[in-house]
C-alpha cells in the first residue's frame, strides 16, 4: 500500500469529527508550547503541533490498525497529543 493510499484510508476511517479533534489538539499543543516559551514562535509552534497531532496517529494506524480501532477516538486524540508534544520537544531541542 502506498503512503497516499494509506493516508487517504486513515482519514476516511477517522472521519471529519476525528480530524477536527486532531487539529484542535495540535493547535492547543502549539499554543501551550508558545506560552511555555514566553509567547514566542506562536505560528511555528501551532503548525508543528498540528503536524505532530496528525502524524503519530497515522503512523500507529500503519503499524497496528486494530489497536486504533479498539481504542476509539479517545486513544486517537491521546496519540495526537503525544505526537504534538514529541515533535514540539524535538524541534525545541534542535533549535537550542
Amino acid at each position: 500500500m502506498e503512503w497516499e493510499d494509506a493516508m487517504e484510508e486513515f482519514f476516511q476511517a477517522l472521519g471529519t469529527i476525528g480530524v477536527f479533534f486532531l487539529l484542535v489538539v495540535g493547535v492547543l499543543a502549539g499554543l501551550l508550547a508558545s506560552v511555555l516559551q514566553g509567547g514566542r514562535n506562536k505560528p511555528r509552534n501551532i503548525a508543528i503541533g498540528v503536524v505532530g497531532a496528525l502524524l503519530l496517529p497515522f503512523v500507529v494506524a500503519l503499524a497496528a490498525a486494530g489497536a486504533l480501532a479498539a481504542g476509539g477516538l479517545l486513544l486517537i486524540v491521546f496519540l495526537a497529543l503525544l505526537g504534538a508534544a514529541a515533535i514540539l520537544l524535538i524541534v525545541h531541542l534542535i533549535q537550542r
